[in-house]
């Protein structure tokens, strides 16, 4: 008999995961604007998983056929079993990626890193310009970033640098990329910022326009014709500017696979937003049972809890109804169809939301940055007055 979750029979997987992303601390010295973080970060920074407790994730998602890992935050570089944690990857045969900020990268841990088999870094990046940087990192990490670049490049490992656009440095697509280019970058992903977390909280300061996104994206263009093959650049559109939803992270609990510091099992960043999901842990569950049984999981697989538009739509397969945690943060149901498409009833919460984002009086409010003391005042209930038009804290 099929599970049951919130009145909705799951649907079963004959998929297994291929991707994991180990979230091994939420703690960060950034307290950048647009973090995916979730905002109420601070209650799960209690009790993070120790060594023994990651080694044993990494054995049982191996198990079950993960072949890409993750190894992210909050800044991953705060732990310091990461090398720990490297090691037992490579001999686990993962393809494995440190995902950091570079602030606690010294040529001993890298050196570390190379020789236990880490086999590829992806560097954050945030302009060309120091006062950009440090002002929507809220930090002094401009300086540093270059020399982690060079760092990685002399280790011998492709140069990844994920840079994340917003209002305040996508004029400076063109500069960026030379930057990137005199680095030596292998590949360059620019990621238009998709508004959950702190991002969703910050939307009307960092929303830039229609104008600014095509604009960047014809210089993107441009210089990709000028370097060839030389360096790969990806340009990632922010879903508030389409007009078709992307399918959620290939399709929810088909491919990726979560689990966060304190040991929570999720199928996207996001997920822990939708009420009444109770997502499994690994303290108290096996990574299988998550993937295969956890009401969580089954819950969007398939199509049997769509409603319309989506259940009829040819498109469905291709889209999965967009992302479900989108739908709940701005419509207030996860069943919904994402307001990104253009056939969704609630269209006109993205097209409201854009033009809020426009708004001078809304634009002027200040950026609520990701810090532990802001984390806290959320979970107390303030900035309410900031937090209302959305459905929940994101």
């Amino acid at each position: 008999m099929a599970e049951q979750n919130n009145g909705v029979s799951s649907a079963t997987t004959t998929t297994q995961p291929l991707w994991l992303l180990a979230e091994i601390t939420y703690r960060c010295p950034l307290h950048c604007a647009f973090c995916y973080n979730p905002t109420d970060y601070d209650k799960h920074t209690q009790n993070e998983l120790d060594t023994k407790s990651w080694l044993s994730v990494l054995n049982q998602a191996r198990d079950l056929g993960a072949a890409q890992l993750g190894i992210s935050g909050g800044e991953p570089l705060l732990r310091d079993d990461i090398e720990i944690i490297v090691e037992e990857a490579h001999q686990l045969g993962y393809y494995s990626n440190l995902i950091t900020s570079g602030v606690g990268l010294t040529d001993k841990r890298i050196d570390a890193f190379k020789k236990g088999g880490l086999d590829h870094i992806q560097l954050s990046m945030h302009d060309i310009t120091e006062e950009i940087n440090n002002f929507i990192t809220d930090t002094k990490t401009f300086q540093l970033k270059k020399k982690v670049a060079a760092m990685i490049k002399d280790r011998g490992y492709p140069m990844v640098l994920n840079v994340v656009i917003h209002r305040y440095n996508i004029g400076h697509i063109k500069e960026i990329l030379e930057m990137a280019e005199a680095l030596g970058a292998d590949y360059v992903e620019l990621a238009n910022t998709q508004y959950y977390g702190w991002s969703l909280i910050n939307r009307n300061q960092l929303m830039p326009t229609k104008e600014q996104i095509d604009h960047a994206e014809m210089v993107t263009n441009q210089y990709r014709d000028k370097v060839g093959n030389k360096m790969k650049i990806f340009f990632v559109v922010p879903d508030y500017y389409a007009e078709r939803p992307k399918k959620c992270m290939n399709g929810w609990g088909e491919v990726f696979m979560i689990v966060t510091a304190n040991g929570d099992v999720l199928p996207c960043h996001s997920a822990r937003v939708i009420p009444n999901l109770e997502f499994p842990n690994v303290k108290d569950d096996s990574i299988k049972g998550a993937w295969y049984e956890s009401p969580a999981f089954n819950k969007f697989r398939g199509d049997e809890w769509m409603k319309e538009p989506c259940r009829s739509c040819p498109e469905k397969e291709n889209d999965l109804g967009g992302c479900r945690c989108q739908a709940f943060l701005l419509t207030g149901d996860a069943e919904s169809a994402d307001p990104v498409c253009s056939l969704s009833p609630n269209r006109h919460v993205i097209e409201k939301a854009v033009l809020d984002a426009q708004n001078p009086e809304l634009q002027a409010k200040p950026i609520i940055f990701r810090t532990d003391k802001n984390s806290k005042r959320i979970n107390e209930g303030e900035e309410k007055d900031r937090l209302s038009e959305f459905h929940s804290v994101p």
